[in-house]
Formats: C-alpha cells, sequence, structure tokens
C-alpha cells in the first residue's frame, strides 16, 4: 500500500484535472499525480516542467525512454520501472531493447549516442560527481549544447521525481513482478504496461 494518500480524483484541483487529462487516464497513468495533488499549485508547476520537456523535446523518444528506464533501476521506482510510453514503443523501444539496458556498454543493438546518454543518467542517478570534462565531451560527439542540457534536465526530473515515488510505494496497480519491495527490481526480464 503506498505511503502517502492518494488523492481520490474527484478532490483535485479540476485545473490540475484538466492539465493532466486525469479523467481520462487509468489510475496506473494518474501514478505519482495522485500524491502531488495534495498540493495543486505545486503539481500544476510540475505538470508544467515535466510537460514542457516532454512536448518541446529533440532528443529520440526512443533514447529517451532507455534513459528513462535505466535511472528507474538505479532509483529502484517500480512504476517508472513497469511502465512504457507509447511514444518510445512507436520510436523503436521493445522488451528486447530493454533486456539491454542490463549491462549497456556490452549491448549490440544500443547506439554509441544512446550508449552516452544511459552513462550520463546513470551517473547523475548514482555518482553525479564523476560526471567530468570526459563525460561531457563524450556527450559532444552525439548532440548539440541545447541536447545536452535538454538531457540534464531531463535526467534530473527522471532521478528526483523517480526517488520520490519510489519512497511512496505505489506499487498496487502494477504487474506482479513489481510489488514486492523486500528485493530490487529491474525493467528488464518483468510484464510491463504500456500508457500513452
Amino acid at each position: 500500500m503506498a505511503r502517502i494518500e492518494k488523492l481520490a480524483l474527484d478532490a483535485w484541483d479540476p485545473e490540475l484535472r484538466t492539465m493532466t487529462q486525469a479523467d481520462d487516464c487509468t489510475p496506473l497513468e494518474q501514478g505519482l499525480m495522485r500524491m502531488l495533488a495534495h498540493c495543486p499549485e505545486q503539481a500544476k508547476g510540475f505538470v508544467a516542467f515535466a510537460g514542457s520537456l516532454r512536448m518541446n523535446r529533440n532528443l529520440p523518444d526512443r533514447l529517451i525512454e532507455l534513459v528513462r528506464l535505466r535511472v528507474a533501476f538505479h532509483n529502484q521506482c517500480r512504476s517508472c520501472m513497469a511502465i512504457r510510453y507509447a511514444d518510445g514503443r512507436a520510436d523503436g523501444v521493445t522488451e528486447d531493447l530493454v533486456c539491454s539496458l542490463d549491462n549497456p556498454p556490452a549491448a549490440d543493438d544500443l547506439s554509441d549516442a544512446e550508449k552516452a546518454a544511459i552513462d550520463y543518467g546513470e551517473r547523475l542517478a548514482t555518482n553525479h560527481l564523476s560526471i567530468d570534462d570526459a563525460v561531457y565531451d563524450k556527450l559532444r560527439q552525439y548532440f548539440s549544447e541545447a541536447e545536452i542540457v535538454e538531457l540534464g534536465m531531463t535526467v534530473a526530473l527522471f532521478v528526483g521525481f523517480g526517488r520520490l515515488a519510489a519512497s511512496f510505494a505505489m506499487t498496487e496497480e502494477l504487474p506482479e513482478s513489481f510489488r514486492d519491495l523486500s528485493a530490487p527490481a529491474t525493467p528488464w526480464g518483468n510484464a510491463a504496461v504500456e500508457v500513452r
């Protein structure tokens, strides 16, 4: 059971419900917002920021989905690991590709750009002080300065709010393989749910 009460949809701020299209979402798709809705003004700011990153994205959806799932593993965010976003699927993210996230440097089906982005996301999630000039030089081989900043902001969102979601322990709607909090989970090798 989640550690923070999930606010019932009829108690949400009407503007937040509209911004998130919550009435058209499953409980799993409403996700973390069910808790953030306790603080509607802050939640609206979160939606605006996260929405801007998604709607104005220049990086490929596939790359973002792969980075998101690898960060989710390090965060041990069960809901983040269980979800597959439709835009990532449409851009080529398959469960076989997700299995490559078990060992990204050795994966044959990840591009060098994807490996560099995953490495950056992993470092930001696990040891941000290991990000040095060499890491940024590697990113510059594949990405513009604006794309690197976009990647950084996106990963920061994944790390911070993924850890928050993990601490809330929202597992009730997840596939069974993600519900046991006593052992680490992975996004590879488990059932997943596609959302919009």
